[in-house]
């Protein structure tokens, strides 16, 4: 049995207290701001557009993309950066199809917006699914790289790592709601970006600020490995990088827990400035990103292939601390207790924005308007979703501790933005877009396209092996992603269920909506300052 705190990092440790520290007096001030449903779901509408587009930065730029992205381009080159471009571009889709227009339609999930023109408690249970099915597999994803990362970044033992991420993410949410969740993914992004750019200087300052150089000593230290400048190294065939380009790019915009935080600003203008914020925040991150994972080569070579561990998660830490004057100096110890601290608090606020969405589903979509029809207070429905946002992060926990050793953390991250671009995704583009779009047609693609994702992935080569280790399940499907396949039978399976049945009414409810979500009449607007609603009409928790 491992010891809890064997050799652990005691800079990381204090540095840990100090963020902890500041997340938890923002929690307790934001406590004191949460009297409503419209503050706990979306911080009453009072987030401006540029305090936004951080906060939908720092959810977005996970552990993942910060350490996975950086390890990628180490072990892999080229092909890694396929990841960063993906991540970027897919916002451009969220920006051009979904940020204003989810602003002016729904209220506070992506569930509202179905629910306005199709019939509303089938509507809900579907998008309620696929809102669930992504948080899951995102949320364990993440808490499974939150005990193995501290772990080795820190010293703690795996499963307190698990504990003390899933009570600090449960604090947030249980007692700050929106408020606190959002104000702790901008620390985050501020955190992020800064220690992205103090890790690129250092970079460049080492090849004399010449990209170029750069480049070359990252393909002088290739090794005997996979790395390569060329594209091939870790999607061999065209088909794979398309099906990765696809799930990427439709997935973010199928997200629960960003599409969420559009319902945070006070209108529709400030939902478009938040995502031009984010994009210019995630593209230079990215950017800087793929100077980290080359410099990792360039600097670590092969020889630092297994200390950066599976994945190559490890590599842009051990890169900070070679930058720092390297293992056991001052220097070299700071800057890796500063990249573990912003690991953490990257996971912290990934996973608090996935627990509120996903209680959101429980609470909104499933208790007030499938089970008690919406005839519940506000404060009965605040209650139930923190109750909700506490068993759901338990149940995480438990399954992290229980199994989460033996899950591919890559797979299910892979999944998750699977699931959202093959069930989410084509079911809102088509209620936005399509008068026809009825009831059956939502429910019918939300779960073809889930399950077909779900078990195009289980049956794919990162999970179920072939006897040769080669391919998957069934020797004529042997695709990474499921992409290429599940999202247009997704959309099909829209279609189909559209075009097999009739429904009265949608395209007078599709006009309405259309006329809502391009104008912003009928808008929900943002309450009255604080002060000003509470002499008017007083509001009690």
């Amino acid at each position: 049995m491992s010891i809890p705190f064997a050799k652990v990092n005691v800079e990381a440790v204090c540095i840990f207290a100090l963020v902890v520290g500041i997340t938890l007096a923002i929690t307790y001030w934001a406590s004191k701001r949460t009297h409503s449903a419209t503050d706990f779901w979306a911080a009453g509408r009072g987030i401006t557009g540029a305090q936004n587009g951080f906060a939908i930065a720092g959810d977005y730029m996970s552990a993942a993309s910060f350490l996975g992205i950086a390890g990628l381009i180490y072990l892999y080159g080229f092909d890694g950066f396929l990841y960063s471009v993906g991540f970027l571009v897919a916002f451009l889709t969220v920006l051009f199809l979904f940020a204003e227009r989810m602003r002016n339609a729904g209220k506070y999930t992506i569930a509202d917006v179905l629910a306005f023109r199709l019939r509303e408690r089938p509507a809900r249970v579907a998008a309620a699914t696929g809102t669930l099915c992504v948080a899951a597999f995102y949320l364990i994803a993440q808490m499974v790289g939150a005990g193995a990362l501290i772990q080795a970044l820190v010293g703690i033992d795996y499963n307190l790592a698990i504990v003390l991420t899933g009570l600090f993410m449960l604090t947030y949410v249980v007692f700050g709601g929106m408020i606190a969740t959002t104000w702790v993914q901008i620390i985050k992004a501020v955190m992020l970006m800064a220690g992205a750019v103090g890790l690129t200087i250092l970079v460049l300052n080492k090849v004399g600020w010449n990209p170029v150089e750069l480049f070359n000593r990252a393909e002088e230290q290739a090794g005997d490995g996979t790395f390569s400048l060329a594209p091939g190294a870790l999607y061999s065939t065209p088909i794979d990088t398309v099906s990765l380009g696809l799930a990427l790019v439709l997935g973010t915009a199928g997200l629960p827990h960003i599409l969420m935080r559009f319902f945070t600003v006070p209108d529709a203008k400030a939902a478009r400035g938040s995502v031009l914020w984010a994009v210019c925040l995630i593209g230079v991150f990215y950017i800087m990103t793929t100077a980290l994972g080359f410099g990792a080569r360039a600097f670590l070579g092969q020889g630092g292939v297994e200390a950066a561990g599976a994945g190559g998660n490890l590599a842009a830490p051990n890169l900070a601390q070679f930058l720092g004057g390297g293992a056991g100096t001052f220097g070299g110890d700071a800057l890796l207790a500063i990249i573990a601290a912003i690991a953490f608090a990257t996971i912290l606020a990934v996973v608090a924005g996935l627990v509120i969405s996903a209680s959101g589903a429980v609470a909104h979509d499933l208790w007030s308007n499938v089970v008690r029809k919406g005839k519940d207070s506000e404060h009965e429905e605040v209650l139930v979703a923190r109750i909700a946002a506490l068993g759901i992060g338990i149940v995480a926990i438990l399954i992290a501790i229980g199994g989460g050793k033996n899950l591919n953390v890559s797979f299910m991250v892979g999944l998750a933005f699977a699931v959202a671009a093959s069930a989410n995704f084509p079911a809102l583009l088509l209620a936005l877009s399509w008068p026809r779009f009825n009831t059956v047609g939502a429910v019918t693609g939300v779960f073809v396209g889930a399950f077909s994702s779900i078990f195009l992935v289980l049956i794919s080569p990162k999970v179920w092996p072939g006897p040769d280790g080669e391919g998957g399940l069934f020797g004529f499907y042997d695709l990474a992603n499921p992409g290429i396949i599940s999202i247009p039978l997704g959309f099909l399976a829209c279609w189909a269920g559209t075009m097999l049945s009739t429904e009265h009414g949608n395209e007078r409810s599709f006009h309405e909506l259309y006329v809502r979500s391009e104008t912003g009449l009928g808008a929900e607007e943002a309450p009255p300052a604080p002060g000003r609603a509470r002499e008017e009409e007083p509001v009690t928790a």
